[in-house]
């Protein structure tokens, strides 16, 4: 469920008329209502009945500090992937403590940071990385809070670049390997075993995946309970999809009841990295038409703002802001002005549209904003969010001038 909703013809978000927020804000843009955010983190916060449970939104997917703050007010924590996010999280005045850092390539100085502020834990994936963050810790005379991601080998059935359980992909340690690790840890003066994790990947659409590695978690938690190794919590990782063409969903619910049947009988907290499902419904990116050529509508958005129909072949919905009832649709593709035949919003669609109006791209509130990109030299869109019946402005619009900021007066070396 999201609060974009048409009114006599005109699309809202929340009680906004969107019309009117393109005309402020100008186009492309990114517009997101905070009461679908706040109702989405809260299926989850709500649905755990046992085991404590833990949401840490994942904040790859939408990492807008403003967005932020309002899921921490909601109650959530964060997982992160980089010292970026890491500073995101805490200006938005995230408890470290609510905070785990994971991801494959955490470098030297990423580390310094999470220990400087002690966050939660560090999801390792490797023994390199495990070593490494001992010999940090050690200098730092401090002890690192370590979760050891194992692979359980379970194909979730995604588009293969969002494939993350396999053996053959780089994320997690076998569970061999993981029983090594903790091996490590326990020998280690400078590390806390604290969690086991696991994240099989992303825009799950059945609970049989999610289902399989948490029972492979139980078998391992198993072994441990075998050596009197306690640890503090379970992290499932995240992945649970959404509708982007009609398909039908696992609701939080259904996947937190899942977990809490099978994890009976423990007593470590459940910790959850949920990204899409609580953001993705949340945001919508308005573009104008700009030109009418052929089968093509071609917009003021392209590949740059929104990646994702051109990296993945996804598809997004696309309204019109205003109904033109007295209009005939016909079958187009939306496509922006770069220099590529890949640059295309949406395939082979049945719209009413033409030259001026304006269109709502739908679901862009996961991984739609935060991997857009200046290329072509295009300045980035600004953010939006909707409260009620009013809107602000949480990320301007780029200059030109912010284009190249960083690289004004170093040519005066050459």
């Amino acid at each position: 469920m999201d609060h974009f909703h048409y009114k006599e013809d005109e699309l809202y978000a929340e009680e906004v008329a969107l019309k009117d927020v393109a005309e402020k804000y100008g186009t492309p843009s990114f517009v997101y209502s905070k009461a679908t955010l706040e109702r989405h983190a809260k299926a989850y916060i709500n649905s755990f009945k046992s085991m404590n449970g833990l949401v840490c939104f994942s904040v790859k997917a939408l990492s807008n500090i403003s967005i932020l703050k309002i899921l921490k007010n909601a109650g959530c924590g964060f997982d992160i992937v980089s010292g970026g996010e890491l500073h995101r999280a805490l200006l938005a005045g995230a408890d470290p403590k609510k905070i785990i850092f994971s991801g494959v390539g955490k470098s030297k100085t990423e580390m310094i940071s999470g220990i400087e502020n002690d966050i939660l834990s560090f999801n390792v994936e490797s023994e390199q990385e495990l070593n490494q963050l001992g010999m940090v810790a050690a200098e730092m005379k401090k002890i690192a809070p370590v979760a050891i991601r194992f692979n359980p080998n379970v194909d979730a059935g995604v588009h293969e670049f969002t494939k993350t359980g396999r053996e053959s992909d780089k994320f997690g340690v076998s569970v061999k390997t993981a029983k090594d690790l903790v091996n490590k840890c326990i020998e280690s003066n400078s590390l806390n075993l604290v969690g086991l994790t696991c994240h099989i990947g992303s825009q799950i659409m059945e609970l049989n995946g999610f289902e399989e590695a948490a029972y492979q978690a139980l078998e391992l938690l198993g072994e441990l309970d075998k050596r009197n190794i306690d640890l503090d919590f379970i992290d499932m990782g995240g992945g649970l999809g959404v509708n982007y063409v009609g398909e039908e969903t696992v609701q939080p619910m259904e996947l937190i009841q899942c977990y809490e049947k099978i994890f009976s009988e423990r007593s470590e907290r459940l910790i959850l990295e949920p990204g899409r499902s609580i953001s993705a419904n949340a945001g919508i990116m308005l573009t104008k038409v700009e030109y009418e050529k052929n089968s093509f509508l071609i917009a003021d958005a392209a590949m740059n703002d929104l990646l994702r129909p051109a990296l993945y072949q996804a598809h997004h919905d696309v309204w019109p802001v205003t109904k033109n009832n007295n209009a005939a649709s016909s079958t187009v593709s939306l496509v922006g002005p770069i220099c590529e035949t890949g640059d295309f919003l949406a395939k082979n669609i049945d719209i009413k549209g033409s030259k001026g109006d304006l269109l709502a791209i739908k679901t862009v509130g996961a991984y739609g904003f935060v991997m857009s990109s200046n290329y072509n030299s295009r300045p980035r869109a600004p953010e939006i969010i909707v409260d009620k019946d009013k809107a602000y402005l949480i990320r301007k619009r780029e200059e030109y001038s912010s284009l190249t900021a960083l690289e004004e007066g170093l040519d005066d070396q050459i």
